[in-house]
């Protein structure tokens, strides 16, 4: 049975509030999602609260299911109020429905390289916004998941949980340095494949063969060259225009259509 709260004194506000910091996020190993979107992609791909917060007067037949859900796994059902949900999302139009969850395990370890036949790699990604298009983007080709290699965007940051629309549940994240990925991509088949202004190749002239993984950079250097001399495949992308290059994600989802609709053609 759901409990109310309505004062911002309550300590599961005030420990709930502090998940919006990375430090706290990692010590306790919780993150925030908002909004019944998500937290619907959530439900469908297994994910439970820990904690559900919703809004006085909140109706919907799934938020019902999660309810139920969240309190047979043993969490709590909270019933507040808009100025607190305000508090614990910091927006000024806050999402009636707000769910606490586990953080995921990101080893690479946790990857399963045969589960799909397409991978996206991130290095050193900085902005959460990117990080979100990326997974959905990922998702939206069929693509196991999204590594994040070096130091990225936090993907547990309540922007980027935000921008990835849900797709933050329905992709597998893993987390490496630079080394340790090679040595995980070298132990199994996979080609490597990265975009750079420097390459010859035309993205749309090899044969992409699965387990591909798409390798992209930076938002503002790009891939450095000691990275781009590892891959099984560099190619570039024609700028027909002034711009000299696309915006990562954008890029990443050029990428990714080429190669799945190589494969679709085939098929």
């Amino acid at each position: 049975m759901p409990r109310e709260i309505t004062a911002f004194s309550n300590p599961l506000v005030k420990e709930t509030r502090a998940l919006r910091d990375k430090k706290h996020r990692r010590e306790t190993g919780l993150f925030m999602a908002e909004g019944l979107r998500i937290l619907a992609e959530a439900h469908e791909a297994g994910h439970v609260p820990v904690t559900l917060f919703f809004g006085t007067g909140t109706r919907h037949p799934l938020l019902d299911a999660l309810v139920a859900e969240t309190e047979a796994a043993g969490g709590e059902a909270i019933e507040t109020n808009a100025d607190i949900l305000h508090k614990l999302s910091g927006k000024d139009n806050p999402q009636t429905v707000l769910g606490v969850y586990r953080a995921f395990d990101l080893s690479l370890a946790g990857i399963d390289r045969a589960a799909a036949p397409l991978w996206i790699v991130a290095q050193a990604l900085r902005d959460p916004g990117n990080l979100g298009t990326i997974l959905r983007t990922g998702d939206a080709v069929g693509a196991g998941g999204v590594i994040l290699v070096d130091d990225c965007v936090d993907p547990f940051s309540v922007e980027a949980v935000r921008a990835t629309m849900g797709a933050l549940f329905t992709q597998r994240l893993a987390h490496a340095r630079w080394s340790e990925f090679l040595t995980w991509l070298r132990a199994g088949p996979g080609q490597l494949i990265g975009t750079s202004l420097q390459a010859g190749l035309d993205y749309q002239d090899p044969a992409y063969a699965p387990p591909a993984f798409i390798l992209v950079g930076n938002e503002a250097q790009g891939l450095p060259a000691d990275y781009e001399a590892e891959c099984d495949l560099l190619v570039k992308m024609p700028m027909l225009g002034k711009a000299d290059s696309l915006n990562a994600a954008v890029a990443t989802a050029v990428m990714a259509y080429e190669v799945i609709n190589q494969w679709r053609r085939k098929a």
